[in-house]
C-alpha cells in the first residue's frame, strides 16, 4: 500500500465517528465516515469505533450489513482498526449482553470487579506486553498516558495477541491487541493527543 490509504470509519450508531475521522486523517489516511457497506468494502482499511453497549453495538452493526464487511476484511487479511468497544467486539462474547462477538480473538470481555470505580475514565499509563517491547506500533507510546473510558475489559485465554497493557486497580488488562491484519485499542487514540496520534501514524506507516 502506497500513498494515503482510504479509511472507512464505520457509522453504525456507535459514537465517536467524527473524532475518529479527524484522528485518521491526521495520521496519514483519507478517512470517510460511512454507513454504506458498499462504500466500506471499497476502502483500503476499516475503522470500527465503539462507544456504548457491546450487544447493542453488535446488533446495530449486523442490522446495517457492516458486520459482513468487517468479516470479509478479516478473512481476506485486510487492515482493520477497532477502538474501545470496537476492540472488544473482536472477542467471542462479553458479560455486557448476549449478542455473540466477532470471535477473532481468544477470550472474553468482563466487567471490572465490584471494588473498582467504573467507568475507568481518563488518562492512564500504557506499557508493552511481555515480548512486545520493541514492537513498532509502540514507538513513542510505551510509558505514556492515553485516554480511556470503559467499564469492561478483555480477558484473553491466549495472550499471544496482546501488544500492550494497562493497570487499573487490581486488573492488568490488554489495551492494544493485534491478530494478523487486525489491531484494536481499548483506549481512544483519536482523543489521546500527540501520543494517540503517534500510535495511529505508526499503524498507517506499517501498512505501506
Amino acid at each position: 500500500m502506497t500513498g494515503r490509504p482510504v479509511a472507512a470509519v464505520l457509522d453504525y450508531d456507535a459514537g465517536n465517528v467524527r473524532s475518529a475521522k479527524r484522528g485518521f486523517d491526521a495520521a496519514g489516511a483519507d478517512a470517510v465516515v460511512t454507513a454504506d457497506p458498499a462504500v466500506a468494502a471499497r476502502a483500503d482499511v476499516l475503522v470500527v469505533p465503539g462507544v456504548g453497549h457491546f450487544s447493542a453495538c453488535l446488533a446495530s452493526m449486523r442490522r446495517s450489513g457492516l458486520e459482513d464487511v468487517v468479516q470479509r476484511f478479516i478473512a481476506d487479511e485486510r487492515p482493520v482498526f477497532g477502538i474501545c468497544v470496537g476492540m472488544q467486539l473482536l472477542y467471542a462474547r462479553s458479560e455486557e449482553g448476549d449478542e455473540p462477538g466477532l470471535g477473532l480473538l481468544p477470550g472474553t470481555v468482563e466487567r471490572f470487579p465490584s471494588g473498582a470505580v467504573v467507568p475507568h475514565l481518563g488518562w492512564d499509563l500504557v506499557h508493552a506486553a511481555e515480548g512486545a517491547e520493541d514492537d513498532a506500533l509502540l514507538a513513542g507510546v510505551t510509558g505514556e498516558r492515553l485516554y480511556f473510558v470503559h467499564a469492561y475489559y478483555a480477558v484473553p485465554t491466549d495472550p499471544g495477541h496482546v501488544v500492550a497493557r494497562c493497570a487499573y486497580g487490581e486488573v492488568d488488562f490488554p489495551c492494544l491487541v493485534r491478530e494478523g491484519s487486525v489491531v484494536g485499542t481499548q483506549f481512544h487514540p483519536e482523543k489521546s493527543g500527540p501520543v494517540g496520534a503517534r500510535l495511529l501514524a505508526n499503524w498507517i506507516a506499517s501498512l505501506r
